[in-house]
């Protein structure tokens, strides 16, 4: 299957609106008689559904917790971008559309990324309108930071709470639906399968987890904002029931997987402390605008932060990049921090972590205003460290956090299998091997408020869809194969926890195919990824039943998934033979340690194609082709 993008033909900057003029719209009478099915209720998929209900559709959405206001886009801290120019400091969309491609080392699709800076100030609006309580100067016009990667102030904020403030304005437009009946909302419901009719997403197979009935869902049209992965490498700064099953069961029914190695180690993290952690804090990276990150100069020193004199720091950052300084992109922060640590100048009691100190800025603007915008993480990182930043420095280390990988889709959202969707971290569209801070929000909100209710209804225009029915033979082949991988799961009866593989896998994941990676490493950790996977299969334990809520068997399946993926993320980066963002292989960088890329060989997109389990995928390429951008080695000194 060759792949087309279906960009449209002509200048960068019209290309959206001519994409809009050009595609098939539902009349509003006819809408109603349409079903869409919306997997995830983050920014997203809230917003997707949201926009969908007030159009007109029939939507259901679903989502494992108990509410949508506990997706994990609450957890998103420091901010939102958007081209608005508020500053008067040089800000456009044309830069806003430069930097994602730069900041992305020229990975992602050009026509994309330029859509998304062009959205982006209607974002805004949209989100004032609801109510959202942005950030404003004393004047009372709103507030803009700046975030790594960038020369300008372009960030959005709610303090350290953006992403919550987001989405309780998504949340509140979704409530409104289900309110007015046009959005059914299904919470604590996993989706298990996805259901092709004719080669058409139609539908899924959903289990409700808190009695283990199994249940068949059609529609004419289906949508994944289910996230990212990241919590294949067990510590992340996900929350713990982030998982990849939905866009898994998609990639092995026919979608294709985009660039699966490329994940994000965020620079910014509380350090772990103990083995038996489960999961990693986030630290916003807004923090970098007012913090200065540094290590003792010499090995091994172990005194406090406040008794090495100035002239035994090294603030390494705004010592080899003097331009952005402390605000290099996440990719670079994150290598440099390794980098100083694996010198034995780290800090801590591990060595694996670095400074984030406050002093200058506090001294500079008073407490007062530093409180202003960070007090919450400061409370926050009190809290779980016993150390008061305003005091003492914090600690810092990368952890991973984005992928930027995930179904491919064309410029329509749209997955290789017709009819499915995917929005938001759960495509991998827009940020290319590295994504910028604050542009997470803006993509998942962009996807749902301003793309796919467009684009969706195109699909639904063109295509001649009849009502089909749950008792087809497609939906009982999904139900069957749902219900006998549960029934697998629990017969297993092995004596290894659940918790016990997933933490096995991800060390595997974080020191073969991590912040480095090396052709002898990654096939090193494709066997035994391949290993793991089969004592899986034969030495797992599962206490309790299907017909109860079991979060271990909900677990387990999540975990097999995670498996699977982590060997397709190894061989990705693997036949990915150059550096680029944060995938780095050490066997392609710089004299000065930087990513070093080969354009004139992997200048595309790479698109896997599920043949079997126990069979190869098949790798596809979509060329990337930069017309308005000169390639160029990416430069933050």
């Amino acid at each position: 299957m060759s792949l087309d993008a279906r960009v449209p033909i002509g200048p960068l900057s019209e290309k959206w609106t001519k994409c809009k003029n050009e595609l098939k719209l539902v009349s509003p009478t006819n809408k109603r008689k349409y079903d869409i099915i919306v997997i995830g209720s983050g920014l997203a998929g809230a917003s997707a559904a949201a926009s969908l209900g007030e159009l007109g559709y029939n939507v259901k959405v679903f989502c494992f917790q108990d509410s949508p206001r506990r997706a994990h886009s609450i957890a998103a801290q420091g901010g939102i971008n958007a081209a608005k120019n508020y500053q008067n400091d040089g800000d456009s969309v044309g830069r806003l559309f430069y930097d994602t491609v730069k900041g992305g080392d020229f990975r992602a699709r050009e026509a994309n990324v330029y859509r998304l800076a062009e959205v982006s100030a209607n974002i805004i609006d949209q989100c004032v309108a609801q109510g959202v309580p942005f950030a404003r100067e004393y004047g009372g016009t709103l507030a803009n930071r700046t975030f790594g990667g960038v020369l300008v102030s372009r960030t959005f904020y709610a303090r350290g709470q953006t992403g919550q403030q987001l989405l309780l304005g998504a949340y509140s437009s979704l409530m409104r639906q289900v309110e007015r009946g046009k959005v059914k909302l299904y919470s604590r419901h996993e989706m298990l399968d996805l259901v092709l009719v004719d080669g058409v997403a139609r539908g899924v197979i959903a289990r409700d987890l808190t009695n283990g009935n199994f249940e068949k869902h059609a529609a004419h049209a289906v949508l994944l904002c289910t996230g990212g992965y990241s919590n294949v490498f067990y510590l992340s700064t996900n929350a713990k029931g982030c998982n990849a099953t939905a866009i898994w069961r998609a990639y092995k029914r026919g979608a294709y997987f985009g660039n699966p190695c490329f994940t994000q180690i965020h620079p910014t993290s509380i350090p772990q402390h103990g083995d038996y952690q489960s999961k990693l804090t986030l630290m916003s990276e807004s923090l970098r605008n007012d913090g200065r990150v540094w290590v003792p100069k010499q090995k091994g020193d172990k005194r406090r932060p406040e008794a090495i004199p100035e002239g035994e720091r090294d603030y390494y950052l705004e010592r080899k990049y003097p331009t952005y300084g402390n605000m290099v992109p996440r990719d670079v922060a994150s290598r440099n921090a390794k980098a100083v640590c694996d010198e034995g100048r780290g800090v801590s009691e591990t060595g694996q972590a670095v400074y984030l100190d406050f002093a200058d800025a506090i001294k500079r603007d008073g407490r007062e205003v530093i409180r202003q915008k960070y007090g919450n993480l400061f409370h926050m990182y009190e809290k779980i460290t016993g150390e008061n930043p305003y005091h003492t420095p914090m600690k810092i280390y990368p952890a991973p956090h984005y992928t930027m990988g995930g179904l491919w889709v064309d410029y329509h959202l749209e997955s290789t299998i017709p009819g499915l969707f995917v929005l938001g971290e759960a495509n991998f569209s827009d940020h290319g091997a590295n994504r910028l801070g604050a542009s997470a929000l803006m993509q998942g909100l962009a996807d749902g408020y301003f793309i796919a209710p467009y684009t969706v209804g195109h699909h639904l225009a063109g295509r001649k869809l009849p009502k089909v029915s749950t008792d087809g033979p497609e939906f009982e082949e999904a139900l069957r194969a749902a219900k006998g991988r549960v029934d697998r799961l629990l017969k297993i009866n092995g004596k290894r926890s659940v918790d016990s593989f997933h933490r096995e896998l991800g060390r595997i994941m974080w020191d073969k195919c991590g912040m480095s990676r090396s052709e002898a490493g990654l096939k090193e950790a494709i066997a035994k990824i391949r290993a793991l996977r089969e004592e899986f299969w034969n030495n797992v334990k599962i206490p309790g039943g299907n017909a109860e809520l079991n979060q271990s068997l909900e677990q387990a399946g999540r975990v097999a998934d995670f498996i699977e993926l982590g060997e397709l993320m190894c061989r990705d980066a693997l036949n990915r033979r150059e550096s680029c963002g944060g995938h780095f292989r050490e066997e392609s960088q710089t004299e000065e340690n930087e990513a070093k890329r080969d354009d004139e060989n992997y200048l595309y997109v790479s698109a896997w194609q599920h043949q079997g389990d126990d069979k190869e995928p098949t790798l596809h390429k979509e060329p990337l082709a930069f017309e308005s951008i000169h390639l160029t080695q990416r430069s933050y000194k």
